[in-house]
């Protein structure tokens, strides 16, 4: 590669983790939530997206579309009347459906720090004063109030919530499984900007072989465990899986399905993550035939893990051409 390439690239690079600094590490950051907010409020005054609670055997998840794309959730134990609040970037919106709900509001779960996911814990947490605020330590999480670590379970009614270290788009990030066995339902996975509907979050802070190992850490867990995203991507991203495995009869009947849900302006949430095996991309680069549809790679290495981290890199280079999120 010419060097006047890698100088290009080199500057380009310090530029983008100058702005990422920028946004994660002063108030310029905070300032661009307050006016995505805004902006969004006056956009969707009623959400981005029209979306339909599940619930099983009294417990209700509910989504509430926040932002221009993302979601925050409410996961209430209806019998309790408590309930707790993930990712509540906008504490307005968050707020009317805890009084909707007639619920009370006893803990917070932060996926990760930045603003379009913890933006609202200050407003919420100073308003329900016995709210707790929960997240990783080392994430830098606003108004953190109890820190977590990887398999440490938040208890509220008979809600039980694991925290599963999933580092790579933040060095603190976190996932939330909601076990489904105290309610003889579906587990439930929180997945934040780690795992979307046929996509994944950008890697920030970390490197392929480190979001390698988070999103096996998800790959884990049972086909039937509902993902909850935090943001709305869908069509978007099973646009680019088509391009990296056209033939997925899978990605076909599922890019259908959302094409008419986004018609009607409905929400794509959730998935399951047996679906998600079918056709994410970034969940199949142990598959055969998407190594194949990407053509020839950097040549075997002998290390399996090495190769699909290789592989994932290169997924995230196309999908960040294909006019990603």
């Amino acid at each position: 590669m010419p060097s006047s390439v890698h100088q290009t690239k080199k500057q380009m690079m310090s530029i983008y983790c100058y702005r990422y600094s920028l946004y994660t590490r002063t108030w310029l950051g905070y300032l661009f939530y307050r006016q995505q907010l805004r902006r969004a409020r006056n956009r969707y005054p009623k959400g981005h997206s029209k979306t339909q609670p599940r619930l099983f055997n009294g417990v209700k998840v509910l989504p509430i579309p926040v932002l221009s794309d993302n979601y925050s959730y409410l996961i209430i134990d209806t019998q309790a009347q408590l309930a707790v609040a993930v990712d509540p970037s906008d504490p307005r919106a968050v707020q009317a459906s805890i009084e909707k709900e007639g619920v009370t509001l006893v803990a917070i779960l932060c996926t990760h720090k930045h603003w379009d996911h913890s933006g609202g814990n200050r407003d919420l947490s100073r308003r329900h004063r016995d709210c707790r605020v929960y997240g990783s330590p080392q994430d830098g999480i606003p108004y953190l109030t109890h820190p977590l670590c990887h398999q440490d379970v938040v208890s509220v009614g008979r809600l039980q919530i694991r925290a599963l270290a999933t580092p790579g788009h933040t060095q603190g990030h976190l996932v939330y499984l909601l076990d489904g066995e105290p309610y003889k339902g579906p587990s439930c996975l929180f997945s934040g900007d780690l795992l979307f509907l046929s996509g994944c979050g950008r890697t920030f802070e970390g490197n392929a072989e480190t979001m390698l190992s988070s999103l096996d850490t998800v790959l884990g867990l049972g086909d039937d465990t509902l993902l909850w995203p935090g943001h709305e991507y869908a069509e978007e991203n099973l646009g680019f899986a088509g391009v990296v495995e056209p033939e997925n009869l899978a990605r076909e009947r599922k890019m259908q399905w959302v094409q008419r849900q986004r018609m009607e302006r409905k929400g794509t949430c959730p998935s399951t993550l047996g679906e998600e095996r079918s056709y994410n991309p970034f969940l199949r680069t142990h598959c055969l035939e998407l190594q194949e549809a990407l053509g020839p790679g950097p040549g075997p290495t002998g290390d399996d893990d090495c190769s699909r981290a290789q592989l994932l890199e290169e997924l995230r280079r196309l999908k960040d051409m294909h006019k990603s999120k």
